[in-house]
C-alpha cells in the first residue's frame, strides 16, 4: 500500500491529473486513490504529500468549471 500511494503520487504529480484519471489508469476506485492520498501517504513521504495535496486543492477549486464543461458537451451532442 505504502508503494502504491507512492506510485499514484508521482502519476499525480508529473501529469497533474485528476483522481478519477488516476484511478481508471491503476485499476482502483476514486475512493482508494483518496485514501492513499489522503491519509495513507503522509505517514510515509510528507514532502510527497504537500506537492499532491496542492493538485487536488486545484482540482476541487476547478471540479465546478470541469463539470460545467461536461453537461455542455453533453446536451451539445460533442
Amino acid at each position: 500500500m505504502e508503494e502504491r500511494a507512492c506510485e499514484l503520487a508521482l502519476y499525480l504529480i508529473e501529469n497533474r491529473t485528476t483522481v478519477r484519471a488516476a484511478a481508471k489508469k491503476f485499476g482502483i476506485s476514486k475512493s482508494t486513490v483518496h485514501k492513499d492520498l489522503s491519509e495513507r501517504l503522509p505517514l510515509y513521504n510528507r514532502g510527497l504529500y504537500l506537492q499532491v495535496k496542492e493538485i487536488l486543492e486545484e482540482n476541487k477549486a476547478q471540479r465546478h468549471i470541469r463539470g460545467g464543461m461536461a453537461t455542455r458537451r453533453k446536451y451539445k451532442g460533442e
